[in-house]
């Protein structure tokens, strides 16, 4: 199975959104391997957001994930990359699908809930930043075999 990172940021955690954002996932029938509640480091988001270093939104983009506590996960389920952007909709909230985590709690480009990796180089990377192995949990969920043929 494939793995991806999902970090609910501050403002979703400020606005009481974790619970809703964990169903979603759930209920779709992935798998929660690794989560913490945590506040990241300046050096930390330098690195994750490494790739915008010369960009002009990087300054805030620091600013923001650094700005209270965030919770830093690590899902799991057949094709999680792809299948997890498409429920966190578009970047933009404006043009994020209802139904979508943006789409449905989002307004704002810059407060847009959560961050989640744009692909499985991305994920690996992410998730080495974020978690150690052995913070991974490797569980055998027995509803699988009612979700995957």
């Amino acid at each position: 199975m494939q793995q991806t990172f999902l970090a609910i940021k501050s403002d979703g955690v400020q606005r009481g959104l974790i619970g809703k954002i964990i169903s979603k996932l759930e209920e779709k029938g992935f798998k929660l391997v690794g989560m913490k509640l945590m506040k990241v480091s300046n050096e930390l988001a330098q690195k994750h957001y490494g790739e915008h270093k010369d960009k002009p939104f990087f300054k805030g983009l620091v600013s923001f994930i650094t700005s209270g506590p965030i919770v830093a996960m690590v899902w799991e389920g057949k094709d999680i990359v792809s299948s997890l952007r498409k429920m966190m909709g578009k970047t933009n909230p404006s043009d994020a699908d209802l139904g979508t985590i943006r789409g449905d709690f989002a307004v704002d480009i810059g407060r847009n809930v959560v961050h989640g990796s744009d692909s499985e180089e991305s994920a690996k990377r992410e998730i080495g930043l974020f978690f150690t192995n052995e913070e991974l949990i490797s569980w055998q969920q027995d509803i699988q075999k009612w979700i995957y043929e």
